[in-house]
């Protein structure tokens, strides 16, 4: 695995890296003679060097550094390859250093010496290997560095991994990543060092991230996670992402399902390969070749009682050489010195799936019939680090309208993850009890003070005071939306011409302000006929170090405005975000389009009633002649004059001012709405067959399907769905 590239100064400067590569270009000689490390330069260039003596008086024997002059062409101009442990490399001045390397390896290293060459990053101390002029490879730990000036090109050091300095440096290697793929990989890289092949196959409960038992129960299922080199392999064989056959983790079984601890096995050759596992179609998958090779099994093991068992690692070499005692023990040493990592990358691949599968709960649905619906979440970065606090979610009321909501909470990571779901789900449930947009942020706003305080939260890399919240419901009768907003930016509205604009909203202090600040909560209804677009986002989508952020916005409207009633939405959201998303991506990208389509007008009817005795008789000759012309089959018609009577009734006796019916005819029911002026709440009881009244409720419980209340700025609306 790569180390994170570090920028290269200019050549001026006095950094680590500019004095190495001149360390390294003195160390390299020069007009074919060997220059001791820290010479002076001698004269001449693209020589062949020559060889050193093996002579134990010459002080070389041990030396494992050694260092190789490329031009920007990646050819070899000078090298210092002449202690014995480098014997074999053919690294001549003139020769492509490409010619060093096993074929499966040059495309990558290839792409990562030019990406040195053309941005001056280095990269550092790689795992590599290197092939010598017989066939054989020599492990090395390589670095590759800008040239010190004046000299242009690259120089690349390696260093000949003794075994316990191998053992040190892949330790280091594989806990830079908390990636189950990127540690099971690096694993694979570091142990290729004894063999040919590496392999590292996992649990399925590890791949996963799910919990894993001492004790496994039954057949083992493997999942392959690694496999270096990085070639085109037999038809059959196992790659990374392939589920292993259930025989093929017979091996593994007879290394972990046993009364001691797990052990190593060793398989010294082909024949003997075939005979434990005795199918031609499990030899297939597991071995990589028809030539005769033997197999060193090493069981990754956390320590315990018992052990627990995350999988295996397997190195596969040639039959002609056969794994000595102590590269068994070196295995060994360096695959119990790694488990915790793989496990580490476990559990954080648990807690990881477990935010996806939270924010995935979170989605917009796709709408319905009378609002389209299409969004796109991008986080910042692709692992747990990228898990935020940026919401979208939209959802159907139950009395037809339909609910848009994005926040922001400050941050990022687990916390932010958690804090984003619980105000995302209190909205979700305060707005479904009928409770307005700013009666809502007013709920939330409490919520974020009890969450936590500014110190606590941004010690954890997150903070909900100060998180934004925007809400929007769109009455698709009405064609109007009704928004509040707690310190979030403007939604931007395309209206049917294509005219686009962000939404004239008085700024309001985030969720969780001080009590000195907090302002009540603007509510604002605009008018949305058909084919409007509602465009809900976060400030990843708009901030841009070089704009303003109302000439973010405006960038925002000029790319929605474009937005054909006929075009596929989910796309459309698609390019805005490819459009206006910076590059790179500072912080995680969200957005919302909303297509407003609203019923047909033939599909409701709306009365309005006095308060009188009359009223319930009035509502009832109005209904039923209306369910008449929808052709209502009877049962429904009778059931919806009742449960009209009853509500009109209610609201009559109960409440003050004139009284609105309205009828709506939607997908597979009927929806009866009837409002007044007054503000108490009504509520379902038990009653005694002997009462005077208070049966009205239970009788339109008893008629729908489910039924609620919602409050207005004039009283409330009790609305309840009969199916059709």
């Amino acid at each position: 695995m790569d180390s994170t590239p570090s920028p290269s100064p200019p050549p001026s400067s006095s950094s680590a890296f500019d004095l190495v590569s001149r360390a390294l270009g003195r160390y390299i000689p020069r007009a074919g003679a060997a220059a001791p490390a820290g010479s002076a330069d001698a004269q001449g260039d693209r020589t062949t060097s020559r060889r050193v003596p093996d002579n134990p008086g010459n002080g070389r024997q041990e030396q494992i550094l050694g260092a190789v002059n490329l031009d920007r062409d990646l050819v070899i101009t000078r090298c210092n390859l002449e202690a014995p442990v480098f014997a074999g490399l053919d690294a001549g001045a003139g020769r492509p250093f490409v010619d060093l390397l096993p074929p499966g390896d040059v495309p990558t290293v290839t792409r990562r010496l030019r990406q040195v060459v053309e941005s001056g990053e280095a990269h550092v101390a790689r795992i590599q290997r290197l092939r010598r002029g017989d066939g054989s490879e020599l492990v090395v730990s390589m670095s590759i560095l800008p040239a010190a000036a004046p000299e242009e090109g690259l120089t690349v050091s390696v260093i000949a991994m003794a075994r316990r300095l191998h053992l040190y440096a892949a330790e280091t290697a594989i806990g830079t990543s908390l990636d189950i793929g990127e540690t099971a990989q690096s694993l694979a890289e570091s142990l290729l060092a004894w063999g040919d092949v590496a392999a590292v196959d996992l649990d399925f409960a590890v791949w996963t991230g799910e919990g894993v038992t001492g004790k496994p129960q039954g057949r083992i299922r493997l999942r392959r996670a690694a496999l270096v080199p990085d070639r085109v392999w037999p038809e059959g064989y196992m790659t990374p992402g392939d589920d292993l056959p259930g025989d093929a983790s017979r091996l593994l079984a007879q290394a972990v399902l046993r009364e001691d601890a797990p052990q190593t096995i060793v398989i010294p050759d082909r024949q003997a390969v075939e005979r434990v596992f005795g199918s031609p179609r499990v030899v297939r998958a597991l071995v990589p070749g028809d030539r005769s090779a033997g197999l060193a099994c090493i069981p990754l093991v956390l320590d315990g009682a018992p052990p627990v068992v995350l999988g295996v690692a397997e190195v596969w070499r040639r039959a002609d050489c056969p794994f000595r005692d102590s590269e068994l023990f070196d295995l060994q040493e360096l695959v119990a010195r790694t488990a915790h990592h793989v496990d580490l990358a476990r559990q954080h691949q648990r807690e990881h799936t477990q935010v996806l599968a939270l924010q995935r709960r979170l989605l917009p649905r796709a709408g319905g019939d009378t609002i389209e619906i299409a969004s796109v979440d991008q986080p910042a970065t692709p692992d747990s680090a990228g898990v935020g606090g940026d919401w979208v979610n939209s959802f159907p009321l139950p009395d037809g309208r339909t609910a848009l909501v994005v926040g922001d909470v400050v941050g990022h990571g687990l916390g932010a993850a958690a804090t984003m779901g619980q105000l995302s789900m209190e909205a979700r449930a305060l707005l479904s009890a009928g409770l307005a947009p700013d009666q809502v942020l007013e709920h939330l706003d409490e919520t974020v003070t009890l969450l936590d305080d500014a110190e606590s939260g941004l010690a954890a890399g997150y903070s909900a005071l100060g998180s934004t919240c925007c809400i929007a419901i769109y009455d698709p009768v009405s064609h109007h939306v009704t928004l509040s907003s707690a310190g979030h930016l403007p939604p931007v509205l395309v209206s049917p011409d294509g005219r686009a604009a962000p939404l004239a909203i008085r700024p309001h202090p985030g969720l969780g302000a001080e009590f000195a600040l907090r302002e009540p909560f603007d509510v604002y209804t605009i008018g949305v006929p058909p084919g409007s677009v509602l465009a809900l986002y976060t400030d990843g989508l708009v901030e841009d170090p070089a704009l303003s952020i109302d000439e973010g916005i405006d960038r925002l409207a000029d790319v929605v405005s474009r937005v054909h009633p006929w075009d596929a939405l989910q796309q459309t959201a698609r390019h805005v975000v490819s459009a206006l998303a910076p590059a790179p991506q500072r912080d995680d990208v969200t957005l919302l389009l909303a297509r407003m389509i609203g019923y047909r007008k033939g599909d409701t009817a709306t009365w309005r009633l006095p308060a009188r005795g009359d009223a319930p008789a009035r509502a009832r000759a109005e209904v039923s002649a209306l369910l008449r012309q929808w052709r209502i089959r009877d049962g429904t018609r009778d059931n919806a004059l009742l449960l009209v009577s009853e509500l009109v009734t209610n609201a009559v006796r109960f409440a003050t001012g004139p009284i609105t019916v309205r009828l709506i005819r939607a997908g597979h029911g009927l929806l009866c709405e009837v409002g007044d002026t007054g503000n108490g709440r009504p509520r379902l009881r038990r009653g005694d067959l002997l009462d005077d009244g208070g049966r009205g409720l239970s009788i339109v419980h008893r008629l729908t399907t489910r039924w609620g209340v919602r409050w207005t700025d004039t009283g409330k609306v009790v609305w309840a769905e009969v199916a059709r």
